[in-house]
């Protein structure tokens, strides 16, 4: 289990949170453990017939959340397995991805997550996103900070779109003018990637094709890590609606973020 501490509050600072946070962020540690117990002794990793897309090992990981956050009370908004309401007044729901980047697991390329986020009626909360391949965390609480495997993680400098290396969902109709591009597979773990300094931005070139799953976890990383992750389109992105999609877009720094937003806006 991994812990963060609270920032030191002044004496004014006499509002508290509804249900303490840490102990939401090691819940979700938890969670994301369990995942990977459980696909250590996975076997399946084809189709599950129960419709387009998913695949057994998908199943298997949404069962190992339910397993440890359904007896503790909290509600959960899964890809897998619709909403779940809280059994606890107060209790927030967590939005997971019990499995992002499924088809990459099926295939045996290395580049798919765990993807969690408690949401209160403030908003995200906590938040943790786990490399299933590498095992590399990142973990959130809001308004103390995001962490990459336990040390801050805190993004100051942006690139302009010419010297950019931007992460794609989907592909532009044409050259958006970045300096790279890379099409990875697993939208928790790109946007996560430009939290930390790996990428500069990324860009959603599909026609609305990603859940609050696919992007929340990592959305409040990057919230506090300084990257800011907008829809293309200026909607909302917090909605815990398993019918919603948005087209997400971020970068690690606003005129970036803006060049990108005006690029997606044009196709």
């Amino acid at each position: 289990m991994v812990q963060i501490s609270p920032p030191d509050r002044n004496a004014s600072d006499d509002e508290a949170e509804p249900i303490d946070p840490t102990m939401v962020l090691s819940a979700l540690h938890d969670a994301a453990d369990a995942v990977v117990a459980v696909l250590a002794e996975h076997d399946d990793w084809g189709p599950s017939g129960r419709r387009d897309g998913q695949y057994g090992s998908d199943i298997a990981a949404d069962e190992a959340v339910h397993g440890l956050l359904d007896p503790l009370g909290y509600g959960v908004l899964s890809e897998e397995s619709g909403l779940r309401d809280p059994d606890l007044v107060g209790m927030p729901v967590i939005v997971v991805d019990p499995l992002d980047g499924s088809t990459n697991a099926s295939r045996g390329l290395p580049w798919f997550a765990t993807s969690l986020c408690a949401v209160d009626s403030a908003g995200p909360l906590a938040a943790v996103v786990l490399d299933l391949v590498s095992g590399m965390r990142y973990d959130a609480v809001r308004g103390w900070g995001a962490r990459r495997d336990g040390e801050p993680i805190r993004r100051t400098t942006a690139p302009p779109l010419d010297e950019a290396i931007i992460g794609l969902s989907g592909l532009p109709p044409r050259h958006l003018g970045w300096g790279q591009f890379r099409a990875m597979g697993a939208a928790a773990l790109d946007l996560c990637a430009v939290a930390d300094g790996r990428l500069d931005g990324y860009l959603d070139c599909s026609v609305d094709a990603h859940g609050v799953w696919d992007y929340m976890g990592a959305l409040l990383v990057c919230s506090e890590s300084g990257v800011e992750v907008v829809d293309a389109h200026g909607r909302d992105m917090c909605v815990l609606d398993s019918s919603v999609r948005r087209t997400p877009v971020a970068g690690a720094g606003p005129l970036l973020t803006e060049a990108l937003i005006k690029a997606r806006r044009d196709f």
